[in-house]
């Protein structure tokens, strides 16, 4: 046995070092998915199934929600989707690109709806990054490009404005104010 071996600390778990990293490798190359990759997946699918109460449930109780538009915690993010979900009658969502370990993932996904107070056709790209804890996430950060959303779904005000803090932070008072009706109407959806 080398000056290396197991009895000096050296790879002490079957699973510590290249061991571990080729199992990895093996078990993505024949489509096992960490748990919380599948998380993620099953979080889109629900999503694509305009499933509020599902994606609701991907989420620990003081989980963190981020966007350019929301900034949200808590039961305020399933309030959220289910929104969204309800309101998309045409709504499209497609995820790829998802990976996932322990502590953190990542997926992009697109959406394809019509802006209800526009009536203007959007498709909104977006990369998505998570933490999570305890199987569930703890945090969600989506980061796409609000000036591009806005000339989509506001039209020419958007494209001449939509840069501007001003109409970033209208844009973004008009949602918080469209979500916190949607929960005064619907308040099993806040708890």
């Amino acid at each position: 046995m080398s000056a290396a071996g197991p009895s000096q600390g050296a790879n002490r778990s079957p699973l510590g070092g290249s061991a571990a990293a080729a199992l990895v490798t093996e078990a993505a190359s024949v489509g096992v998915q960490h748990p919380n990759a599948r998380l993620i997946e099953t979080f889109y699918n629900a999503f694509a199934r305009r499933d509020g109460r599902a994606m609701a449930a991907c989420y620990a109780v003081d989980a963190t929600f981020a966007d350019p538009v929301f900034d949200l915690r808590s039961a305020e993010i399933g309030a959220m989707w289910t929104m969204l979900c309800e309101r998309g009658a045409d709504l499209r969502i497609e995820a790829r690109d998802i990976a996932a370990d322990a502590h953190s993932g990542r997926a992009h996904w697109e959406a394809w709806y019509t802006f209800s107070a526009s009536g203007r056709p959007v498709h909104n790209e977006i990369d998505a990054t998570f933490t999570f804890s305890d199987g569930v996430i703890a945090s969600h950060r989506d980061v796409f490009d609000l000036w591009r959303w806005s000339r989509m779904a506001l039209g020419k005000k958007g494209t001449l404005l939509g840069w501007t803090p001003l109409v970033r932070k209208a844009i973004r008072k008009q949602a918080r104010k469209s979500l916190d009706a949607w929960i005064a109407r619907s308040p099993e959806h806040a708890t």
